[in-house]
């Protein structure tokens, strides 16, 4: 259920007829006294005719009391200010009233995280996986459009190293998967050829699966035909994740922008989690969510590690005005280059590319802050040590 609040009526109305089934309500006291007596409550919709004030504080104690209960404010225009003290006060989203559509996303983004929040490990249960061969980092951010696919075929590349390791590149972007196309691969079989096969699943038939890209890459790629998505459920990426940690050095796992089951299990399985944003307000909302997300899900802070992409550009943003607001330090920064975009029109990563760009300099960062040395020849220059 989803809750809204304002005091116009009309406007309670509008937003009700844009979301469906939802509760109206006429004060933020009737929002606590509904909160105290349905603890099933997801999301709470803040009208635009609610005082900043009233809608910050409700924010500010939900996320003490209730983490999985999502604030989303809407106002009737949505500046850095609003954006920024929204941030700090916990608020999980902020749309402008006259976007229905992105009131709506946003909702469904608040029940996503509030499912994922209580789906967490049950108290007393506890989860140690055996020794692997592998290490596997995930690659997220819950916006899209921050260049996740081009840092995941980038770094699988770098830790791949010419072939000195054996590296798997999963896309688990279910829907929208871009791997394929960014590396200009061709694939016989993707991911959703493992579903009839299930928990029978073994090692000779999920390499059957990957297709090679270069010397030590090779890729698990995603669903080619729409819908299939929803037949991959969270347990068999669990299953599949744990196979290649045991086949490959390095697993990195590209997702889509959104903490769904698919993405908690690669989290599960992570020994690193790279969380990448650019520099505008919005990335950097939903990678303070994130930041927020992880912290009560209870991933360890010390296996994260923030990339700021196009950290060059010139916005108005510091670098450390970003750091004080997400509350952690940003662990590597990509610069811009429109050589980027060239090498993936060619399905070359850029590391491969030119091993000695700027770029390839900062993804050679990523690889060595989350798992450190990982190289044994020389094949990729290392320009930190040369």
């Amino acid at each position: 259920m989803t809750a809204i609040v304002d005091l116009d009526p009309a406007v309670a109305a509008a937003l009700k007829s844009a979301l469906g089934d939802a509760l109206v309500l006429d004060s933020v006291d009737a929002v606590r006294r509904h909160i105290d007596t349905n603890l099933g409550e997801d999301t709470i919709v803040v009208g635009p005719t609610v005082d900043l004030d009233s809608a910050f504080e409700l924010a500010r104690v939900m996320r003490v009391q209730r983490p999985s209960l999502g604030v989303i404010l809407v106002r009737r225009r949505v500046d850095t200010n609003v954006l920024s003290s929204a941030m700090r006060m916990g608020v999980r989203d902020v749309v402008e009233e006259r976007d229905i559509a992105a009131i709506a996303s946003a909702v469904t983004r608040s029940k996503e995280v509030a499912r994922a929040l209580r789906q967490s490990v049950p108290e007393g249960e506890t989860a140690e996986p055996g020794p692997s061969r592998g290490r596997l980092i995930t690659v997220f951010s819950a916006k899209g459009g921050c260049g996740k696919t081009t840092l995941s075929t980038n770094l699988a590349a770098m830790l791949a190293d010419n072939g000195t390791n054996e590296v798997v590149l999963v896309d688990l972007d279910l829907a929208f998967g871009d791997v394929a196309i960014a590396l200009q691969l061709f694939p016989k079989h993707t991911i959703a050829d493992a579903v009839p096969v299930g928990d029978d699943l073994d090692e000779s038939a999920l390499r059957s699966l990957l297709t090679n890209h270069s010397a030590g890459l090779t890729a698990l790629a995603a669903p080619m035909q729409p819908g299939v998505e929803k037949t991959i459920d969270s347990s068999l990426v669990t299953h599949i994740l744990s196979l290649l940690k045991d086949m490959f050095d390095y697993v990195v796992v590209d997702t889509p922008p959104a903490f769904d089951d698919q993405v908690l299990a690669a989290f599960d399985a992570s020994d690193a989690i790279a969380l990448i944003a650019t520099l505008d307000i919005p990335a950097l909302k939903n990678l303070k969510l994130t930041l927020e997300t992880l912290d009560l899900l209870d991933y360890p802070r010390e296996n994260w590690n923030l990339v700021l992409n196009r950290a060059d550009s010139k916005v108005g943003l510091s670098i450390s005005e970003v750091e004080k607001t997400l509350g952690h330090s940003i662990g590597v920064q990509i610069p811009s280059s429109r050589d980027v975009p060239a090498t993936i029109n060619r399905g070359v990563p850029i590391v491969l590319d030119d091993p000695k760009h700027p770029v390839t300099d900062a993804v050679r960062q990523v690889a060595l802050q989350a798992f450190g040395e990982f190289r044994s020849d020389d094949s990729i220059p290392d320009t930190e040590t040369s």
